[in-house]
């Protein structure tokens, strides 16, 4: 299949076409892709979903994507790398991490709070504009803009419910996966018998009551998520193995790789060493405006 390949932190760029210039792609970067204008369908991973203004779709390395359009679409897309991830100090670092590796099973519009489809407008409009900003105010101007959409579409990920929850989960479960991801280096409060007191129910029953509503155990929920945490400080920062067992409230390195290896076969250390190591190119922000 083919790979679409970029050495810049981050891209951004208006296109206005009758045909997707790209079909059938994968990326080494993410993508955001905003509707500004048109419909047709949009289709990643082998889901197809209908496509209209105000959509906002994230494409990850590792999703397979291309657009049918009815007639000329108009697009705002952003490009970013994990290098532009890594180097922004974000601080709510775990949202952003939500957005970057788990909303691949989202086969739709990362956005689904209404009053954030507003405020995606108006930032994509601004966005839009800026384009023709003289190059010495652009760059800082665009950046904010774009580090501003990442953080509602974080937002908006991180309240759409995980990929294995029952559609009609009730709002108790939801306030339980919400306690888990506030307190998940928290390990005291991630007990069966603490999280049961907490929503007034006993322990035999959160079990069940959440397998229902999840198809998987509490302990395994818990277990993935800090999981996913722990790959997320071995990808995206320099923290040492002891620090990042201190985050997470483990009693020592020993304790994390026991766990870590377990569920991913490797130690810490081997899980960080396999990763890729990006190329140091220079930040560069790319403004282009292409036509159909």
């Amino acid at each position: 299949m083919p790979r679409e390949n970029t050495h810049r932190t981050l891209e951004v760029y208006y296109e206005k076409v009758a045909t997707c210039p790209l079909r059938d792609r994968q990326y080494n970067f993410f993508e955001l892709v905003y509707v500004l204008s048109g419909r047709g369908y949009y289709a990643i991973n082998d889901n197809r979903v209908a496509f209209s203004v105000g959509d906002l779709f994230l494409i990850t390395p590792k999703d397979c994507h291309d657009f049918d359009l009815k007639g000329i679409c108009e697009f705002m897309v952003i490009r970013f790398s994990e290098r532009y991830i890594r180097e922004y100090q974000w601080n709510s670092m775990d949202h952003i991490e939500c957005l970057l590796y788990h909303a691949s099973h989202l086969s739709g519009s990362v956005i689904v709070n209404t009053e954030d489809e507003h405020m995606v407008n108006a930032l994509m409009q601004n966005l839009h504009q800026a384009t023709a900003y003289e190059p010495i105010y652009r760059e800082d101007l665009v950046r904010h803009l774009v580090n501003a959409i990442l953080v509602i579409a974080a937002k908006n990920i991180a309240i759409i419910k995980p990929k294995g929850i029952n559609p009609q989960a009730d709002i108790r479960m939801l306030q339980i996966l919400d306690y888990i991801q506030e307190h998940i280096r928290q390990p005291n409060l991630l007990k069966i018998a603490t999280i049961a007191e907490k929503f007034g129910l006993s322990p035999t029953y959160l079990g069940s009551y959440f397998r229902r509503q999840s198809n998987e155990s509490i302990q395994q929920y818990i277990s993935s998520y800090k999981i996913r945490l722990i790959e997320y400080r071995l990808r995206f920062s320099d923290r040492r193995i002891h620090e990042i067992a201190d985050e997470f409230g483990f009693a020592d390195e020993s304790h994390i790789n026991k766990f870590f290896k377990r569920h991913q076969g490797v130690s810490l250390k081997k899980y960080r060493n396999r990763l890729s190591v990006v190329p140091p190119v220079e930040a560069v922000l790319s403004l282009k405006t292409s036509s159909g």
